[in-house]
């Protein structure tokens, strides 16, 4: 215990001292001796020796309290966190430890130490997404039902898409990597034109489908259905869970759901795509 107090470096460098008295001693150094190694007075080591014989463990903590905190401290640390949380005046992005200091008139490290024991992190940002359907709670709860327990005889796919993927190829070639040298690519590049990429997810086996496309419209997506309702049996009942916000369609009625075949009649296509069920349960949201 008290050879892993000495060692510490993440904790009080006062116990450690004090830990460190002690082995000393116990290895039959004297007071004089003990405070040359640790580097402290010989009336310290006659304290903590005295301590640690009555008390043991117990005798090697502080019993001074410290320095009652002055007004003026806490008056600081009020203007550091009320100004933390206001948007700073000239017109920049975010507060930080050094503007926040010459604002308030004291060192950047005081203002660190104020933040972090409030739990306040001015530099750090997080988006979030908020829902203005009234029934986003229970087409929620529908959907995410269909993730963890699908209905019998039936497949759920969470789709997704990634359009405007280039395709580029290096112009100068690719020199290998040699000793000394890292492998090295040239800064040129030439344009294969773009590509759209369609994945439908399987949650419960895992199996992703997907399929690219040079263009990207209704038909391209469609299409991309078709593939789906394919590579699963007949009769078997689809649900898509599309992430896509632009194909996402209001339900209609007060239902959740609605029939693929929406889609379908834009392009003309066979009507087979009826067995799809579209869950339209997260309408298309704004990042606040």
């Amino acid at each position: 215990m008290l050879e892993s107090r000495a060692r510490t470096r993440s904790g009080s460098v006062a116990e450690a001292m004090r830990s460190k008295i002690v082995l000393s001693l116990a290895a039959g150094n004297s007071q004089a001796q003990t405070s040359r190694t640790v580097g402290c007075s010989v009336n310290t080591v006659r304290l903590w020796k005295e301590r640690f014989l009555g008390e043991r463990l117990g005798g090697l903590y502080g019993r001074h309290r410290g320095r009652s905190r002055s007004k003026e401290s806490i008056r600081l640390e009020a203007r550091v966190l009320r100004l933390a949380q206001r948007k700073p005046a000239d017109g920049s992005t975010h507060w930080s430890t050094r503007k926040i200091a010459a604002e308030v008139g004291t060192n950047h490290v005081r203002v660190t130490r104020i933040l972090a024991k409030a739990g306040l992190q001015p530099h750090r940002l997080r988006r979030y997404l908020s829902s203005n359907d009234p029934e986003f709670e229970e087409k929620a709860a529908d959907i995410i039902g269909l993730y963890l327990k699908p209905p019998v005889n039936a497949a759920v796919f969470c789709v997704d898409e990634k359009s405007a993927i280039q395709a580029l190829d290096r112009l100068d070639p690719v020199l290998p990597l040699s000793p000394g040298r890292a492998e090295r690519h040239g800064f040129e590049y030439y344009r294969h034109g773009t590509l759209s990429l369609f994945a439908a997810l399987n949650p419960q086996s895992g199996e992703v489908l997907g399929k690219t496309s040079a263009r990207h419209t209704s038909a391209e997506f469609v299409a991309f259905l078709e593939q789906i309702v394919a590579s699963q049996t007949p009769a078997k009942e689809i649900h898509i869970m599309p992430t896509i916000s632009r194909l996402i369609v209001p339900p209609r009625s007060g239902n959740s759901s609605t029939e693929i075949v929406m889609f379908a009649s834009i392009t003309h296509r066979p009507t087979r795509l009826g067995l799809i069920k579209l869950r339209s349960g997260f309408p298309k949201s704004s990042v606040m």
